[in-house]
């Protein structure tokens, strides 16, 4: 019955902007992730690219200032390393020349640091060779270098400790 309908394009538009802003009230999302989205939800390849011209024009999808607010936020909440964070940027389709950009402010040594802050107290209470090693593996974890990693540790370690 259903086969002989016409689908009307301006309806279809209509129903593909509604769920883009509905996806889009949650969080910021990357433009690859908006148009994965809408792919998976059916809609014609015109259509897709139409809301996202649409979107962009409306400053509603910008990569630029959506891999900024990313990193922000995980620098902020839960820091790794710039590694890390590229691999991340990557997944979500955002160029190369951008993450670039935008990690040009960040320094694995402060975020590695920053990383350590939250979880240091909390592992105060262990000796100093179970601390090393939970300290290298957190560090590893997340995507810091063993010599960013051994050297945070050299300058955490009181004066005259040895390992």
């Amino acid at each position: 019955m259903m086969k002989n309908q016409k689908i009307d394009p301006h309806r279809e538009n209509k129903k593909a902007l509604e769920l883009a802003l509905r996806y889009l009230a949650h969080k910021p999302r990357s433009i690859y992730e908006m148009h994965e989205y809408l792919t998976k939800k059916s809609f014609d390849e015109n259509i897709v690219n139409h809301i996202i011209e649409t979107l962009l024009k409306e400053k509603y999808l910008d990569d630029g200032a959506f891999a900024e607010s990313f990193v922000e936020s995980r620098t902020h909440n839960k820091p790794k390393s710039k590694f890390a964070l590229t691999y991340e940027l990557h997944k979500k389709g955002i160029e190369s020349s951008v993450i670039e950009d935008v990690l040009k402010a960040y320094d694995d040594p402060d975020l590695a640091l920053k990383a350590l802050e939250l979880k240091i107290q909390l592992w105060a209470h262990l000796d100093s060779q179970k601390l090393n090693k939970k300290i290298l593996n957190f560090l590893k974890y997340r995507g810091f270098s063993y010599d960013i990693s051994i050297s945070l540790l050299n300058k955490l370690k009181p004066s005259g400790q040895d390992n």
